[in-house]
């Protein structure tokens, strides 16, 4: 009985040890590969639960200049955005969205 054309030959002794050896190399990495994954999808993980969980409410009171009145309100990344008329004046106040403590004012005003 003759053999098809496209059949293998049976590897020899020192073939299959060799195959045997990359199998297990293979295995190893894939191993390796796994096992990296799975750490950085548990880090992942636990930064994304943590930081939920560890937020605070905290409750403040600004308190605006004498006939100050609020034009309008904004959030900007980790800032909140107050614009004032105070006087004639336009100005721009920004707070920590956090702690809710001031970060800094733009004042604008008219060229005599």
């Amino acid at each position: 009985m003759t053999q098809p054309a496209d059949a293998l030959p049976e590897p020899t002794a020192e073939q299959a040890a060799m195959i045997a050896r990359v199998r297990r190399m293979m295995l190893i990495a894939g191993l390796t590969t796994a096992l990296g994954v799975g750490a950085l999808l548990v880090v992942i993980g636990y930064r994304l639960f943590r930081s939920e969980g560890s937020a605070v409410t905290t409750a403040a009171t600004a308190t605006l200049p004498k006939g100050a009145k609020i034009i309008a309100t904004g959030a900007a990344g980790d800032r909140i955005l107050v614009t004032l008329e105070i006087g004639g004046r336009t100005e721009i106040r920004t707070f920590d969205a956090k702690t809710l403590k001031p970060a800094g004012t733009l004042s604008f005003a008219s060229e005599p």
